[in-house]
């Protein structure tokens, strides 16, 4: 359900950071009534789905590995570097999502210089989407994803 709910909320975010550059196109060459702040609220959609989303790209198994050089080891170096980089990951993970909240505690009463943004929402996805990527890599940890379903380099 929760990953349903994230779903959800990344199909909004994408739609509307699609959305806000278009009506701006729209009314700064059509009626010439340039939309204050677009570029902002632009900026900050860019920001929310991509840190949003990046948990539902961990939980599918699609970030980047290195499938050709663990491919190309003995099997059980292989697991151990899977292994090891799965730890690496959650350890990663985790310390970037309590970086983020640390900078969110002294940030509290920044905000955007147009729209007034409060500052801890930009961060407060960066967070989230951390949080939840070292949530995912811990998961798998029990049940992995299937080696087809991730990116090779």
């Amino acid at each position: 359900m929760l990953r349903k709910l994230l779903e959800v909320v990344c199909v909004l975010l994408l739609g509307a950071l699609v959305t806000v550059p278009c009506v701006q196109v729209i009314m700064r060459d059509v009626f010439n009534a340039p939309i204050v702040g677009a570029e902002e609220l632009t900026r900050f959609l860019l920001i929310c789905t991509v840190f949003a989303a990046y948990p539902l790209v961990v939980d599918a198994g699609e970030n980047i590995v290195m499938g050709e050089i663990r491919e190309s080891l003995p099997d059980r170096a292989g697991r151990g570097i899977l292994l090891i980089s799965s730890i690496l990951a959650v350890i990663a993970c985790a310390f970037v999502a309590v970086v983020v909240a640390l900078n969110i505690s002294s940030n509290l009463n920044n905000a955007t210089p147009t729209l007034k943004i409060p500052f801890w929402i930009f961060l407060g996805a960066t967070f989230l989407g951390f949080a939840g990527a070292a949530a995912v890599h811990l998961f798998h940890f029990r049940k992995p994803p299937q080696k087809q379903t991730t990116v090779s380099l």
